[in-house]
């Protein structure tokens, strides 16, 4: 399996996964095992036009673009959040229009800068948070799969870890209470659950209890986005994969006075950005994950 993934990641699920469904019509009973394909795109930020990427929206299009050239169409798309730049509603319907060529189904969490409008949250919730509970968390099931959507940039304080809280932290616990081990768990959320670099909230406070809850599954993958470069690890059965933006590069942790836009000659800027594809075949442990740059 190959292609281009958009500046995210494409994963390739043999023996099930996820489909593109409603999520008030997802069904929690197991299908039979098949193959499909599906991509992460992250970070997008429409709206930013600064010196880091004059057009962020550009290159949110040019990654579109190379997912319709696929030689086969994904189920569907995870986006892990900063949709958008200023949580404007013009942004979320440019970025919007901008998915929506892609013609597969998407399925969204939040972002620190998709929470920056006046009802700190509303403008997301209004287009994305149908059939979600609290600040937006959901799960749904594709062929055998289980997908876990998380929020953790709700209340966020500036420079400060991501957060679950105990609410979203208890309904974690019942949604997965009576899931076979056996069953492929996919979680995604903005900010990483493993502690990238701690010195810039780079991730969630309270992720032990989460991942406590996730360590009786045999196979768990954890996307995220928000450092805006690829970062990989694994930790017994959970492996942790951050996406690259759409839109700019941020410095590794800690080589530089703070995290933020990484501005590079113009000539290097689709080499800081990129994609990931990745192979996942249920009842294996392992993903393969194969890194690439939109250069």
């Amino acid at each position: 399996m190959g292609g281009w993934a958009g500046a995210g990641a494409l994963y390739s699920v043999s023996g099930g996964v996820l489909s593109s469904v409603a999520l008030d019509a997802a069904s929690a009973a197991p299908a039979k095992a098949s193959s499909f394909t599906f991509l992460q795109v992250s970070d997008s930020h429409v709206g930013f036009n600064k010196p880091a990427n004059p057009d962020a929206a550009a290159t949110y299009k040019e990654a579109v673009s190379k997912i319709m050239m696929l030689p086969k169409k994904p189920d569907f798309i995870l986006h892990t959040g900063d949709i958008t730049q200023l949580s404007k509603d013009q942004e979320f319907d440019d970025a919007e229009q901008i998915i929506k060529a892609a013609g597969v189904a998407v399925f969204h969490v939040p972002g620190e800068h998709d929470m920056l409008d006046e009802g700190q949250g509303k403008a997301y919730l209004d287009r994305f948070g149908k059939g979600t509970k609290g600040a937006g968390w959901y799960s749904f099931d594709h062929k055998g799969v289980h997908f876990v959507a998380l929020i953790n940039v709700a209340n966020l304080k500036p420079g400060g870890m991501g957060s679950l809280g105990s609410d979203q932290l208890e309904w974690l616990e019942r949604d997965l209470a009576h899931r076979p081990a056996s069953q492929p768990i996919v979680v995604f959320a903005h900010i990483p659950l493993w502690t990238v670099y701690a010195d810039w909230g780079w991730g969630t406070d309270d992720a032990a209890q989460a991942l406590g809850y996730l360590k009786r599954f045999g196979s768990v993958t954890v996307l995220n986005g928000h450092i805006h470069q690829i970062t990989r690890k694994v930790e017994g059965n959970i492996a942790f994969h951050t996406a690259r933006s759409t839109a700019f590069p941020q410095p590794v942790g800690g080589q530089g006075p703070s995290p933020g836009p990484m501005k590079v000659p113009t000539e290097q800027l689709h080499s800081m950005l990129g994609i990931t594809t990745a192979s996942v075949v249920r009842g294996q442990h392992d993903i393969a994950l194969v890194d690439d740059t939109l250069a």
